[in-house]
Protein backbone atom coordinates (compact mmCIF):
# COMPACT_ATOMS: atom_id res chain seq x y z
CA UNK A 1 0.00 0.00 0.00
CA UNK A 2 1.34 3.40 -0.61
CA UNK A 3 1.40 6.74 1.43
CA UNK A 4 -1.68 8.00 -0.02
CA UNK A 5 -4.03 5.30 1.43
CA UNK A 6 -2.28 5.67 4.65
CA UNK A 7 -2.67 9.25 4.57
CA UNK A 8 -6.38 8.71 3.43
CA UNK A 9 -7.07 6.16 6.67
CA UNK A 10 -5.42 8.82 9.17
CA UNK A 11 -9.63 10.30 8.03
CA UNK A 12 -10.73 7.58 10.28
CA UNK A 13 -9.70 8.35 13.17
CA UNK A 14 -11.62 10.94 13.72
CA UNK A 15 -14.88 9.40 12.54
CA UNK A 16 -16.09 9.58 16.33
CA UNK A 17 -15.53 12.79 16.90
CA UNK A 18 -17.26 14.14 13.71
CA UNK A 19 -20.26 11.58 14.69
CA UNK A 20 -20.43 12.81 18.13
CA UNK A 21 -20.83 16.18 17.30
CA UNK A 22 -23.34 16.22 14.76
CA UNK A 23 -25.42 14.53 17.35
CA UNK A 24 -24.54 17.37 20.18
CA UNK A 25 -28.26 18.32 20.74
CA UNK A 26 -28.77 14.85 22.43
CA UNK A 27 -26.04 15.11 25.56
CA UNK A 28 -26.30 11.90 26.57
CA UNK A 29 -25.77 10.10 23.38
CA UNK A 30 -23.26 12.13 22.04
CA UNK A 31 -21.16 11.43 24.88
CA UNK A 32 -21.95 7.41 24.70
CA UNK A 33 -20.62 7.91 20.82
CA UNK A 34 -17.27 9.75 21.89
CA UNK A 35 -16.67 7.44 24.36
CA UNK A 36 -17.38 4.40 22.95
CA UNK A 37 -14.82 6.54 20.02
CA UNK A 38 -11.76 6.32 21.61
CA UNK A 39 -11.89 2.31 21.71
CA UNK A 40 -12.89 2.15 18.03
CA UNK A 41 -9.63 4.47 17.76
CA UNK A 42 -7.68 1.77 20.01
CA UNK A 43 -8.89 -1.37 17.82
CA UNK A 44 -8.13 0.62 14.80
CA UNK A 45 -4.92 1.75 15.53
CA UNK A 46 -3.65 -1.60 17.18
CA UNK A 47 -4.58 -3.87 15.19
CA UNK A 48 -2.50 -1.52 11.82
CA UNK A 49 -5.83 -0.54 10.52
CA UNK A 50 -4.38 2.64 9.53
CA UNK A 51 -0.91 1.83 9.48
CA UNK A 52 0.63 -1.18 10.21
CA UNK A 53 2.54 -1.47 13.14
CA UNK A 54 6.51 -2.35 12.87
CA UNK A 55 7.39 -5.78 11.24
CA UNK A 56 10.29 -6.11 13.36
CA UNK A 57 8.61 -7.80 16.23
CA UNK A 58 5.51 -9.30 17.04
CA UNK A 59 2.49 -7.12 18.95
CA UNK A 60 3.75 -8.39 22.07
CA UNK A 61 7.02 -8.13 21.51
CA UNK A 62 6.85 -4.40 21.16
CA UNK A 63 4.36 -3.38 23.71
CA UNK A 64 6.07 -0.08 24.71
CA UNK A 65 6.48 1.75 22.02
CA UNK A 66 4.12 4.67 22.22
CA UNK A 67 1.65 3.16 19.66
CA UNK A 68 0.70 0.88 22.69
CA UNK A 69 2.11 1.22 26.07
CA UNK A 70 1.81 5.39 26.06
CA UNK A 71 -1.60 5.20 24.08
CA UNK A 72 -3.17 2.79 26.41
CA UNK A 73 -1.79 4.68 29.48
CA UNK A 74 -2.07 8.48 28.35
CA UNK A 75 -5.24 8.01 26.07
CA UNK A 76 -7.09 5.48 28.23
CA UNK A 77 -6.53 7.29 31.64
CA UNK A 78 -7.88 10.63 29.83
CA UNK A 79 -10.49 9.16 27.39
CA UNK A 80 -12.10 6.32 28.61
CA UNK A 81 -12.28 7.15 32.94
CA UNK A 82 -14.93 9.67 32.53
CA UNK A 83 -17.62 7.35 32.76
CA UNK A 84 -17.94 7.19 36.05
CA UNK A 85 -18.68 10.65 36.23
CA UNK A 86 -21.28 10.57 33.38
CA UNK A 87 -23.12 8.19 35.41
CA UNK A 88 -22.53 10.58 38.25
CA UNK A 89 -24.53 13.44 36.24
CA UNK A 90 -27.32 11.00 35.23
CA UNK A 91 -27.90 10.29 39.38
CA UNK A 92 -26.68 7.57 39.60
CA UNK A 93 -24.27 6.35 42.62
CA UNK A 94 -22.31 2.74 42.65
CA UNK A 95 -23.74 2.14 39.58
CA UNK A 96 -27.37 2.72 41.26
CA UNK A 97 -29.81 5.28 40.50
CA UNK A 98 -29.88 7.25 43.61
CA UNK A 99 -33.31 8.31 43.16
CA UNK A 100 -35.68 7.39 40.46
CA UNK A 101 -37.34 11.33 40.48
CA UNK A 102 -33.87 12.62 39.92
CA UNK A 103 -33.44 15.34 37.40
CA UNK A 104 -30.63 15.43 35.60
CA UNK A 105 -29.07 19.20 35.07
CA UNK A 106 -28.71 19.48 31.74
CA UNK A 107 -26.30 22.18 31.67
CA UNK A 108 -23.75 19.69 33.46
CA UNK A 109 -24.47 16.99 31.06
CA UNK A 110 -24.10 19.79 28.12
CA UNK A 111 -20.75 20.37 29.12
CA UNK A 112 -19.65 17.06 30.01
CA UNK A 113 -20.59 15.63 26.51
CA UNK A 114 -18.49 18.68 25.48
CA UNK A 115 -15.48 17.99 27.42
CA UNK A 116 -15.89 14.06 26.19
CA UNK A 117 -16.01 15.06 22.35
CA UNK A 118 -12.67 17.15 22.72
CA UNK A 119 -11.20 13.94 24.73
CA UNK A 120 -11.97 12.29 21.77
CA UNK A 121 -10.44 14.96 19.29
CA UNK A 122 -7.42 14.65 21.12
CA UNK A 123 -7.20 11.36 21.08
CA UNK A 124 -7.48 11.00 17.25
CA UNK A 125 -5.21 13.92 17.17
CA UNK A 126 -2.65 12.07 19.25
CA UNK A 127 -2.40 9.14 17.88
CA UNK A 128 -2.29 10.78 14.10
CA UNK A 129 1.06 12.67 15.22
CA UNK A 130 2.58 8.83 16.44
CA UNK A 131 1.57 7.09 12.97
CA UNK A 132 2.73 9.63 10.55
CA UNK A 133 6.00 9.32 12.24
CA UNK A 134 6.32 5.86 12.83
CA UNK A 135 8.68 3.79 11.10
CA UNK A 136 7.63 0.20 9.93
CA UNK A 137 11.45 -1.31 10.81
CA UNK A 138 13.60 0.94 12.88
CA UNK A 139 16.98 1.06 11.45
CA UNK A 140 19.67 1.39 14.53
CA UNK A 141 22.85 2.98 13.83
CA UNK A 142 24.55 2.22 16.96
CA UNK A 143 24.68 -1.96 18.41
CA UNK A 144 25.77 -3.73 21.68
CA UNK A 145 26.53 -7.08 22.58
CA UNK A 146 23.16 -8.85 23.33
CA UNK A 147 24.79 -12.05 24.81
CA UNK A 148 24.96 -10.77 28.21
CA UNK A 149 21.60 -8.25 28.08
CA UNK A 150 20.52 -9.19 31.74
CA UNK A 151 23.85 -8.04 33.17
CA UNK A 152 24.02 -5.19 31.22
CA UNK A 153 20.64 -3.85 32.25
CA UNK A 154 21.77 -4.89 35.97
CA UNK A 155 24.22 -2.64 36.14
CA UNK A 156 22.93 0.00 34.18
CA UNK A 157 20.21 -0.16 37.27
CA UNK A 158 23.01 0.02 39.73
CA UNK A 159 24.98 2.61 38.37
CA UNK A 160 21.67 4.61 37.66
CA UNK A 161 20.50 4.19 41.32
CA UNK A 162 24.03 5.19 43.05
CA UNK A 163 24.23 8.34 40.80
CA UNK A 164 20.52 9.40 41.89
CA UNK A 165 21.17 8.84 45.48
CA UNK A 166 24.41 11.04 45.00
CA UNK A 167 22.94 13.93 42.93
CA UNK A 168 19.91 14.28 45.48
CA UNK A 169 22.78 16.25 47.77
CA UNK A 170 23.75 18.36 44.77
CA UNK A 171 21.82 21.81 44.55
CA UNK A 172 20.42 22.33 41.09
CA UNK A 173 20.64 18.33 39.88
CA UNK A 174 17.22 17.25 41.43
CA UNK A 175 15.95 17.07 37.99
CA UNK A 176 18.90 14.51 37.15
CA UNK A 177 18.59 12.58 40.18
CA UNK A 178 14.36 11.69 39.68
CA UNK A 179 15.21 10.92 36.03
CA UNK A 180 18.48 8.71 36.82
CA UNK A 181 16.05 7.21 40.11
CA UNK A 182 13.61 6.32 37.38
CA UNK A 183 15.87 4.63 34.96
CA UNK A 184 17.13 3.02 38.00
CA UNK A 185 13.33 1.44 38.51
CA UNK A 186 13.01 0.44 34.91
CA UNK A 187 16.87 -0.93 34.60
CA UNK A 188 15.90 -3.00 37.74
CA UNK A 189 12.59 -4.31 37.51
CA UNK A 190 13.59 -5.54 33.55
CA UNK A 191 16.57 -7.26 34.65
CA UNK A 192 14.34 -8.79 37.14
CA UNK A 193 12.24 -9.68 34.05
CA UNK A 194 15.41 -11.03 32.43
CA UNK A 195 17.24 -13.11 35.36
CA UNK A 196 13.25 -15.23 36.35
CA UNK A 197 14.31 -17.71 33.94
CA UNK A 198 17.71 -17.63 34.18
CA UNK A 199 19.63 -20.78 35.87
CA UNK A 200 22.01 -18.27 38.45
CA UNK A 201 19.72 -17.42 41.71
CA UNK A 202 22.09 -14.46 43.46
CA UNK A 203 21.03 -11.66 39.86
CA UNK A 204 17.28 -12.89 40.48
CA UNK A 205 18.21 -12.08 44.14
CA UNK A 206 19.81 -8.81 43.68
CA UNK A 207 17.40 -8.29 41.34
CA UNK A 208 13.99 -8.80 43.68
CA UNK A 209 15.92 -6.96 46.28
CA UNK A 210 16.08 -3.94 44.09
CA UNK A 211 12.35 -4.36 43.39
CA UNK A 212 11.25 -4.81 46.73
CA UNK A 213 13.30 -1.46 47.90
CA UNK A 214 11.50 0.28 45.01
CA UNK A 215 8.11 -0.94 45.53
CA UNK A 216 8.26 -0.10 49.45
CA UNK A 217 9.10 3.27 48.56
CA UNK A 218 6.01 3.43 46.16
CA UNK A 219 4.22 2.20 49.40
CA UNK A 220 5.11 5.12 52.01
CA UNK A 221 4.90 7.60 48.76
CA UNK A 222 1.44 8.61 49.68
CA UNK A 223 0.44 8.33 46.21
CA UNK A 224 -1.24 5.76 43.53
CA UNK A 225 0.61 6.11 41.11
CA UNK A 226 4.19 4.68 42.15
CA UNK A 227 2.37 1.76 43.20
CA UNK A 228 0.18 0.66 40.08
CA UNK A 229 3.16 1.12 38.16
CA UNK A 230 5.37 -1.22 40.35
CA UNK A 231 3.27 -3.85 39.25
CA UNK A 232 2.22 -2.85 35.73
CA UNK A 233 5.75 -2.34 34.42
CA UNK A 234 6.69 -5.56 35.63
CA UNK A 235 3.72 -7.53 34.08
CA UNK A 236 4.90 -6.24 31.18
CA UNK A 237 8.35 -7.12 30.94
CA UNK A 238 7.29 -10.40 32.13
CA UNK A 239 4.38 -10.78 29.45
CA UNK A 240 6.86 -11.61 26.40
CA UNK A 241 7.71 -14.80 27.87
CA UNK A 242 4.99 -15.50 30.10
CA UNK A 243 1.54 -14.23 28.40
CA UNK A 244 -0.79 -16.61 30.43
CA UNK A 245 0.48 -16.38 33.71
CA UNK A 246 0.74 -12.78 33.43
CA UNK A 247 -2.84 -12.18 32.41
CA UNK A 248 -3.87 -14.57 35.07
CA UNK A 249 -2.00 -12.80 38.13
CA UNK A 250 -1.36 -9.27 36.98
CA UNK A 251 -4.91 -8.37 35.87
CA UNK A 252 -6.72 -9.00 38.44
CA UNK A 253 -4.09 -7.93 40.80
CA UNK A 254 -3.81 -4.64 38.89
CA UNK A 255 -7.84 -4.45 39.12
CA UNK A 256 -7.51 -4.91 43.06
CA UNK A 257 -5.33 -1.92 43.28
CA UNK A 258 -8.17 0.19 41.64
CA UNK A 259 -10.31 -1.19 44.89
CA UNK A 260 -8.11 -0.95 47.51
CA UNK A 261 -5.60 1.83 46.73
CA UNK A 262 -7.99 4.66 47.28
CA UNK A 263 -8.66 3.73 51.05
CA UNK A 264 -5.19 2.86 51.49
CA UNK A 265 -4.01 6.02 50.62
CA UNK A 266 -6.93 8.20 52.51
CA UNK A 267 -5.75 6.58 55.40
CA UNK A 268 -1.83 6.98 54.91
CA UNK A 269 -2.30 10.15 54.17
CA UNK A 270 -4.33 11.01 57.35
CA UNK A 271 -2.07 8.96 59.48
CA UNK A 272 1.43 10.08 58.03
CA UNK A 273 0.75 13.59 56.97
CA UNK A 274 -1.98 15.13 59.21
CA UNK A 275 -1.28 13.14 62.12
CA UNK A 276 2.42 12.65 61.39
CA UNK A 277 2.92 9.03 62.46
CA UNK A 278 5.90 7.23 60.90
CA UNK A 279 5.59 6.15 57.36
CA UNK A 280 6.16 2.38 58.72
CA UNK A 281 3.18 2.24 61.06
CA UNK A 282 0.67 4.47 58.93
CA UNK A 283 1.59 1.91 55.99
CA UNK A 284 0.28 -0.89 58.25
CA UNK A 285 -2.95 1.02 58.97
CA UNK A 286 -3.50 1.86 55.89
CA UNK A 287 -2.76 -1.47 54.92
CA UNK A 288 -5.30 -3.49 57.41
CA UNK A 289 -8.24 -0.28 56.37
CA UNK A 290 -7.63 -1.31 52.75
CA UNK A 291 -8.96 -5.13 53.36
CA UNK A 292 -10.85 -4.36 56.10
CA UNK A 293 -14.23 -5.27 53.92
CA UNK A 294 -16.28 -4.38 56.15
CA UNK A 295 -15.15 -0.75 56.09
CA UNK A 296 -18.52 0.92 54.24
CA UNK A 297 -16.71 3.78 52.55
CA UNK A 298 -17.26 4.10 49.19
CA UNK A 299 -14.52 4.44 46.61
CA UNK A 300 -17.64 6.46 44.13
CA UNK A 301 -16.27 10.07 45.40
CA UNK A 302 -12.72 8.65 43.99
CA UNK A 303 -14.15 7.38 41.07
CA UNK A 304 -16.28 10.26 40.07
CA UNK A 305 -14.18 12.73 40.80
CA UNK A 306 -10.55 12.07 41.22
CA UNK A 307 -10.01 9.12 38.55
CA UNK A 308 -11.29 11.46 35.43
CA UNK A 309 -10.04 14.77 35.52
CA UNK A 310 -13.55 15.94 33.09
CA UNK A 311 -15.03 17.74 36.02
CA UNK A 312 -12.49 20.19 36.36
CA UNK A 313 -12.73 20.38 32.63
CA UNK A 314 -16.26 21.55 32.28
CA UNK A 315 -14.65 24.28 34.77
CA UNK A 316 -12.32 25.51 32.10
CA UNK A 317 -14.89 25.08 29.23
CA UNK A 318 -17.33 27.10 31.43
CA UNK A 319 -14.97 30.10 31.67
CA UNK A 320 -12.79 30.16 28.63
CA UNK A 321 -13.92 31.46 26.36
CA UNK A 322 -16.74 33.38 27.99
CA UNK A 323 -15.45 34.97 30.90
CA UNK A 324 -11.22 34.77 30.23
CA UNK A 325 -9.85 34.96 26.20
CA UNK A 326 -7.94 32.15 24.91
CA UNK A 327 -4.32 31.93 26.18
CA UNK A 328 -3.05 31.79 22.19
CA UNK A 329 0.66 31.45 22.08
CA UNK A 330 0.94 32.62 26.02
CA UNK A 331 1.44 29.03 27.82
CA UNK A 332 3.97 28.00 25.23
CA UNK A 333 5.94 31.21 25.82
CA UNK A 334 5.59 30.64 29.67
CA UNK A 335 6.94 26.77 28.82
CA UNK A 336 10.28 28.05 27.27
CA UNK A 337 10.92 30.67 30.15
CA UNK A 338 10.44 27.37 32.36
CA UNK A 339 13.12 25.18 31.19
CA UNK A 340 15.58 27.61 31.69
CA UNK A 341 17.54 26.44 34.83
CA UNK A 342 17.13 29.00 37.90
CA UNK A 343 20.91 28.77 38.33
CA UNK A 344 20.74 31.13 35.36
CA UNK A 345 17.81 32.84 36.21
CA UNK A 346 17.86 33.14 39.91
CA UNK A 347 14.78 35.53 39.39
CA UNK A 348 12.50 33.14 37.43
CA UNK A 349 9.38 32.94 38.19
CA UNK A 350 8.43 29.92 39.86
CA UNK A 351 6.56 27.60 37.57
CA UNK A 352 3.80 26.18 40.35
CA UNK A 353 2.83 30.18 40.32
CA UNK A 354 2.67 30.91 36.39
CA UNK A 355 0.60 27.06 35.95
CA UNK A 356 -1.99 28.05 39.40
CA UNK A 357 -2.67 31.14 37.65
CA UNK A 358 -4.83 30.21 35.20
CA UNK A 359 -6.55 27.62 37.57
CA UNK A 360 -7.53 30.70 39.91
CA UNK A 361 -8.24 32.81 36.58
CA UNK A 362 -10.47 30.12 35.34
CA UNK A 363 -12.52 29.66 38.89
CA UNK A 364 -11.39 25.96 39.26
CA UNK A 365 -10.30 26.71 42.88
CA UNK A 366 -10.51 29.92 45.54
CA UNK A 367 -6.41 31.58 45.58
CA UNK A 368 -7.13 31.22 49.34
CA UNK A 369 -6.61 27.38 49.09
CA UNK A 370 -4.13 25.09 49.77
CA UNK A 371 -5.07 22.44 46.90
CA UNK A 372 -2.91 21.88 43.84
CA UNK A 373 -4.97 21.36 40.70
CA UNK A 374 -2.45 21.93 37.83
CA UNK A 375 -4.34 21.34 34.18
CA UNK A 376 -3.80 18.47 31.96
CA UNK A 377 -2.04 18.79 28.83
CA UNK A 378 -5.48 18.72 26.78
CA UNK A 379 -7.07 21.59 28.81
CA UNK A 380 -4.08 24.03 28.27
CA UNK A 381 -4.41 23.04 24.51
CA UNK A 382 -7.91 23.79 24.55
CA UNK A 383 -7.00 27.06 26.86
CA UNK A 384 -4.79 28.10 24.02
CA UNK A 385 -7.24 27.76 20.96
CA UNK A 386 -10.30 25.73 21.58
CA UNK A 387 -10.95 22.80 19.29
CA UNK A 388 -8.07 23.87 17.11
CA UNK A 389 -6.22 24.09 19.88
CA UNK A 390 -6.53 21.11 20.87
CA UNK A 391 -5.85 19.01 17.01
CA UNK A 392 -2.60 21.10 17.13
CA UNK A 393 -1.51 20.43 20.52
CA UNK A 394 -2.05 16.64 20.93
CA UNK A 395 -0.50 16.01 17.45
CA UNK A 396 2.54 17.87 18.30
CA UNK A 397 2.25 15.56 21.37
CA UNK A 398 2.00 12.20 19.79
CA UNK A 399 4.70 13.36 16.85
CA UNK A 400 7.36 15.03 19.60
CA UNK A 401 6.72 11.36 21.50
CA UNK A 402 7.33 9.09 18.43
CA UNK A 403 10.11 10.90 17.21
CA UNK A 404 12.10 10.97 20.52
CA UNK A 405 11.11 7.07 20.38
CA UNK A 406 12.60 6.83 16.79
CA UNK A 407 15.83 8.37 17.80
CA UNK A 408 16.08 6.58 21.15
CA UNK A 409 16.32 3.09 18.74
CA UNK A 410 18.26 4.60 16.47
CA UNK A 411 21.07 5.82 19.13
CA UNK A 412 20.91 2.64 21.69
CA UNK A 413 21.19 -0.26 19.23
CA UNK A 414 17.43 -1.28 18.72
CA UNK A 415 13.88 -1.55 20.95
CA UNK A 416 15.23 -3.46 23.74
CA UNK A 417 17.77 -0.96 24.90
CA UNK A 418 16.09 2.13 23.80
CA UNK A 419 12.94 1.79 23.90
CA UNK A 420 12.60 -0.39 27.05
CA UNK A 421 14.78 1.10 29.36
CA UNK A 422 15.66 4.41 27.92
CA UNK A 423 12.70 6.10 26.40
CA UNK A 424 10.51 4.30 29.75
CA UNK A 425 13.04 5.32 31.93
CA UNK A 426 13.42 8.82 31.03
CA UNK A 427 9.79 10.09 29.09
CA UNK A 428 7.52 8.67 30.98
CA UNK A 429 5.67 12.28 31.62
CA UNK A 430 4.41 11.55 27.78
CA UNK A 431 2.18 8.67 30.07
CA UNK A 432 0.59 11.47 32.14
CA UNK A 433 0.08 14.47 30.13
CA UNK A 434 0.87 17.34 32.30
CA UNK A 435 0.63 21.32 31.82
CA UNK A 436 2.77 22.36 29.16
CA UNK A 437 5.60 24.24 31.49
CA UNK A 438 6.39 20.80 33.37
CA UNK A 439 6.35 18.71 30.54
CA UNK A 440 8.12 20.52 27.96
CA UNK A 441 10.26 20.74 30.88
CA UNK A 442 10.83 17.22 31.35
CA UNK A 443 11.13 16.41 28.06
CA UNK A 444 14.08 18.86 27.26
CA UNK A 445 16.05 17.72 30.10
CA UNK A 446 15.06 14.01 29.75
CA UNK A 447 16.40 14.53 26.08
CA UNK A 448 19.42 16.15 27.31
CA UNK A 449 19.84 13.15 30.12
CA UNK A 450 19.59 10.77 26.84
CA UNK A 451 22.00 11.90 24.47
CA UNK A 452 24.83 11.56 27.93
CA UNK A 453 23.69 8.60 28.63
CA UNK A 454 24.33 7.59 25.13
CA UNK A 455 27.88 9.39 24.78
CA UNK A 456 28.89 7.55 28.02
CA UNK A 457 28.33 3.87 26.38
CA UNK A 458 29.74 5.16 23.53
CA UNK A 459 32.81 6.35 25.35
CA UNK A 460 32.85 3.23 27.38
CA UNK A 461 32.55 1.01 23.94
CA UNK A 462 29.77 -0.72 24.85
CA UNK A 463 27.62 0.67 22.42
CA UNK A 464 29.64 1.12 18.83
CA UNK A 465 28.42 2.01 15.06
CA UNK A 466 26.94 -0.93 13.23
Amino acid sequence: MNNRVFNDRYVLLFIPWVLACLFSDYPAFSYLLAWMGSFYIFYISLTGRVKPLSADRDFAGQLMRPIILVQLIFAGYMCCTSIFYFLDVLGYVDFIKADISYLVDEKRLHLTAQCQRYYCLAHASFISGILIYMRPGPSPTYSYRSADFSGLIFRIAVIAATASYLLSFADGFSQFSHQLNTLSFIAGTLALAYAIPEPGIWRTFFCLLIYAINFYHALISGFKEPIILSILILGLFLYPAYKRTVVLIFVPLLLSLFTLLPTYNRIFREQAWSAEVASDQARDLALEGAFNFENDDSNWPFLTYRLSEISMFTKYVQSTPGYTDYYGFDLIQQSIVAVVPRIFWPSKPLTEQLVMERVYEAGVVSRNSQVSAKPAFVVDAYLSGGAFGIFICLFSYGALCQLIANKAEELFGGYMLGITLIFTGLFQVFWRGQSFEFLLNSVCWSYISMLMIFWILRITHILNPT
